[in-house]
């Protein structure tokens, strides 16, 4: 079914471009701390994920090297990833003649069980429903192949096998389609959304306004981003000009089809921002890796506007250079590291985290941690002969 979008005639019709001056980029540590403290993170939950879904719950070692590169492992081999995180996986030979195995710990097992009752629960299987429903209609026609969503999974707060769950679930919301894919050519599977929810067209920015009771007032549509910029960065003059007057441009929400816009006009620019800024509120960690905000951008017909996006308004968007790639947070989600709207997801990941910086100490030959005072005591094995 394709979605019928009301094209929305906006009067503003000013094509003044961004202004020819260079925006620079300025290191925000606090930033660059809340992304790198989570450094290997999604690939240890993904190898959970994939061994306990096993029957056995455990794997041989052979098999989880062919998703390496798939799971982005850092490591030249899989085994050596494991070895970093001993309170996660245990590597072990099942029997002889056979190749090593690998579990999950006892106390990974626990966290599992627990990040599974959340995700089993109603609450957060509803509110997965409508963070998935207001992406597939950030598009306009209501659809998005797999692949590009499975690039989101993670952000979005998805359950590993998120398809299965939300078709049976959501019947009345979602169903497996097939299109031709805009970047391809090629015939690809892709998850539709059935109906337009008008419940759910409703931007951060928009619900912000009804809740300050601006809700009617002349001003409505005059909606600014927040913005906050790191110590030592300073904006030039005609810059800063350039923003306070674009801030003032009237607002559209990125559930409107405002593709009849100049493509380099300053209010196609706001409009590009509002997608943008919705898409990063719809993750649960308020960020999302660069490259899949490109990729989104280029199915979306978005094309440079989203890199133009970023780049230009440093205030609102921040891109950090941290564990191996390019993350785009938005800064206002944030006080200083600390997100401020908590997921109970991120409340597991963050058990996750505590559990893989957990070390593990084993005493070394020859050496006996006991005494009266706690002290250790150096005992050679010669010595206890006699």
């Amino acid at each position: 079914m394709i979605l019928q979008i009301t094209r929305i005639p906006h009067r503003f019709t000013q094509i003044r471009a961004f202004v020819d001056a260079k925006v620079k980029w300025v290191r925000d540590p606090y930033l660059d701390f809340a992304v790198q403290r989570e450094k290997n993170l999604k690939q240890v939950i993904s190898l959970k994920n994939i061994i306990i879904s096993s029957p056995l719950t455990s794997v041989p070692l052979s098999s989880v090297s062919l998703l390496k590169q798939n799971l982005k492992v850092p490591t030249t081999t899989i085994s050596k990833f494991f070895e970093l995180y001993p309170s996660v996986f245990i590597q072990f030979q099942p029997s002889l003649g056979l190749h090593p195995h690998v579990k999950i710990t006892s106390q990974a097992l626990l966290l599992h069980k627990e990040e599974s009752t959340i995700h089993n629960s109603r609450p957060h299987r509803d509110d997965v429903a409508k963070r998935l429903a207001k992406l597939l209609m950030l598009t306009g026609a209501g659809k998005l192949p797999l692949y590009v969503i499975e690039k989101l999974q993670w952000d979005l707060g998805l359950p590993y096998r998120f398809i299965p769950t939300l078709l049976a679930d959501y019947p009345d919301y979602f169903q497996v389609c097939s299109v031709k894919d805009c970047l391809t050519g090629e015939q690809t599977l892709a998850l539709e959304l059935l109906s337009w929810r008008k419940d759910l067209a409703v931007s951060e920015l928009k619900k912000r306004e009804y809740l300050e009771g601006n809700f009617g007032s002349r001003k409505r549509n005059r909606i600014a981003f927040p913005m906050s910029f790191p110590r030592g960065f300073d904006l030039q003059k005609k810059v800063m000009n350039w923003v306070e007057e674009w801030q003032h441009l009237p607002y559209i929400s990125p559930y409107e089809n405002a593709f009849h816009l100049a493509p380099n006009s300053d209010q196609a620019e706001k409009w590009a921002v509002a997608v943008l800024h919705e898409l990063l509120y719809l993750t649960i960690s308020k960020k999302t890796e660069k490259e899949n905000i490109y990729c989104l951008g280029d199915y979306l017909g978005f094309g440079s506007r989203f890199k133009k996006a970023i780049v230009h308004h440093p205030g609102i968007f921040y891109v950090s250079n941290k564990i191996r790639t390019q993350t785009v947070v938005l800064r206002e989600a944030y006080k200083k590291d600390f997100l401020l709207e908590k997921h109970p997801l991120m409340g597991m990941r963050h058990q996750y985290l505590h559990l893989m910086n957990k070390v593990i100490r084993k005493p070394r030959p020859g050496i006996i941690l006991a005494s009266s005072r706690g002290k250790r005591r150096n005992i050679a094995f010669a010595n206890k002969e006699v």
